[in-house]
């Protein structure tokens, strides 16, 4: 029996729901990482008022009008800010020594356990609606741009909490460290950091230890924003209390670590993967954010073009050969291969990833992840995979000639298998195997199609604006204006809403090489890679930059990212 979110169990058990709707929402919360309530309500299935009696059973609570009780000042001093927002938690009363807290979603056990450490207090629950509860938030704490500094002028005055740790270094005590990293203004200031990268939707969050300064910096939309430092003293505590979260030994600092944190932030499940690197001065800790709302893992809306959505399509549903995806770091590559598993996961294919880390746990496929530390490297989780009567493998990289091999072999026993290369675009994937030493008549009869992808960023809606492109412009781009006649160009002026930068959000562009015979044989004669493309080009083959244009043309992105990417 599916092991479902628990208000789901309560609203089959009370037969709010059936099965099968309990069912359709356990997946899409699987998918996507979304509310359990958000997708009950956007599917019709129950409406609000529902679903917040079945979390009040659960809480053995009540549900609550907050409008009609307006907030007391006191509150806010009560419950900190960053707590309220990253557990979407709004005071609703003092209860004697207790804090009664509205919520809108179910708190997990480990959610509750977190708030009651960091608060110190009893602390109830009642259930309100959610936008009763973000409404309460706004009303008791403002907006929410000073709420870092806030904090950090918070950190730097409670001297009671903050001034043991002054003297730390990376000779302290055990105890020292565990102490410090338990403190109650550095548990706040950590779980603020994570719920400002969710929801500035950053990618990833690096803590950097220099000699004069603790640097926090955060990746969105592939840029790199500094946040305000904290104090350098706290580099350790912070630093410790990541660790701590994400089940490393903070006792180890001469060797590197990787981890994993699981939380649950504004109602959504998010993942982080954790990865410690020792450095002069100190550990460096870097981040990835995994949130699956965040994430699109249909097919239908990565953002294909019609013609190699239907291409793709097709090799996918193969029952033999290999498809790679090539790219840079950062380009998308592993959501679209999720995307392309996800598309052919059903009850009649067994579907086996080996992935260095596993990035999103799917339902319905095996993940393996990859531990080369004590020998489990990609190409003999391979050579287990091919044992396991899988019909479809996927393996994160081709790193050497020994999983190249491993993985021409399952395509050649009637396996189709997706893989990553590391490369600058997709011709240059069929050299770097050519590089491996792998005989080109075993490429050109197993490789199917190379996708090559980049992400640009997205021009910010609310501050797009039209220009005429000059001719230097169009020169960059290898346009001249009789191909483009009155059609404008667009960029973002910079505003609020982008955090004027201009952008907002990233779309990918592609080039997929589709490998027919004329290629077969280019590769069979070991071909140089622009020969390669140049062929590829004269079969209908559009390139990055072709590719770029696209969005160019069509105001989705500026000339400057499709010059810079491609």
């Amino acid at each position: 029996m599916t092991a479902y979110h628990p208000v789901l169990s309560e609203l089959v058990e009370t037969g709010c729901l059936s099965t099968d709707e309990a069912e359709a929402i356990h997946q899409e919360h699987l998918e996507q990482g979304r509310p359990v309530r958000e997708i009950a309500i956007e599917q019709g299935f129950m409406n609000e008022a529902g679903y917040l009696a079945t979390v009040a059973l659960i809480l053995g609570s009540e549900v609550v009008d907050l409008s009609a009780a307006p907030p007391a000042a006191r509150l806010s001093k009560a419950v900190p800010a960053s707590i309220a927002r990253m557990y979407s938690a709004a005071p609703f009363r003092l209860d004697g020594d207790a804090v009664v807290l509205a919520v809108a979603e179910w708190p997990s056990p480990a959610v509750r356990d977190d708030i009651a450490f960091v608060l110190s207090k009893r602390v109830a629950y009642v259930v309100a609606s959610k936008a009763d509860v973000n409404e309460r938030i706004l009303d008791l704490y403002g907006e929410e741009s000073d709420s870092i500094n806030e904090l950090l002028s918070a950190l730097d005055s409670d001297l009671e909490d903050a001034g043991e740790l002054v003297d730390l270094d990376e000779a302290a005590d055990l105890a020292d460290i565990e102490h410090a990293a338990s403190a109650t203004p550095v548990i706040r200031f950590v779980n603020l950091v994570l719920f400002q990268a969710v929801k500035d939707r950053a990618s990833d969050i690096h803590f950097e230890p220099f000699e004069r300064a603790f640097k926090i910096r955060y990746r969105v939309d592939g840029a790199l924003h500094e946040m305000a430092p904290p104090p350098k003293n706290l580099a350790l505590p912070i630093i410790s209390r990541v660790k701590v979260i994400s089940g490393l030994d903070i006792a180890e600092s001469r060797l590197p670590q990787d981890g994993r944190i699981q939380l649950d932030v504004a109602g959504r499940s998010i993942d982080f993967r954790v990865s410690t690197l020792p450095t002069q001065f100190g550990e460096s800790v870097v981040l990835r954010v995994l949130d699956r709302s965040n994430v699109q893992l249909d097919i239908e809306r990565i953002g294909f073009p019609d013609d190699i959505r239907r291409g793709f399509l097709e090799d996918i549903e193969k029952p033999n050969g290999i498809v790679i995806v090539t790219g840079p770091t950062g380009s998308g590559k592993t959501t679209t291969l999720y995307a392309a598993l996800q598309h052919i996961n059903r009850a009649e294919t067994k579907i086996l990833t080996a992935e260095d880390p596993v990035e999103y746990d799917v339902e319905g496929i095996i993940q393996l992840p990859v531990r080369e530390n004590i020998g489990l490297t990609f190409a003999s989780a391979l050579r287990s995979f091919l044992r396991q009567d899988p019909d479809v493998i996927m393996v994160g990289e081709i790193r050497d000639r020994a999983t190249a091999q491993i993985a021409i072999q399952a395509s050649l026993t009637g396996h189709l298998v997706f893989s990553t290369l590391h490369t600058n675009d997709a011709p240059g994937a069929i050299t770097r195997l050519i590089d491996m030493e792998v005989e080109p008549y075993l490429i050109a009869s197993t490789l199917e199609a190379v996708m090559g992808q980049r992400l640009v960023r997205s021009i910010c809606p609310a501050c797009k604006v039209a220009y005429r492109p000059d001719d230097e412009t169009l020169k960059l781009l290898e346009l001249d204006r009789s191909q483009i006649g009155e059609q404008p160009f667009y960029r973002g002026e910079g505003c609020e809403a982008c955090d004027h930068s201009g952008h907002a959000g990233r779309r990918a562009i592609f080039e997929y090489m589709r490998i027919n015979d004329a290629l077969r044989a280019a590769i069979i004669e070991k071909r140089p890679t622009h020969v390669l493309r140049d062929k590829a080009v004269e079969l209908g083959t559009r390139t990055l930059r072709e590719d770029g244009l696209r969005l160019i043309l069509d105001g989705q992105t500026t000339v400057e990212e499709i010059i810079q990417y491609t």
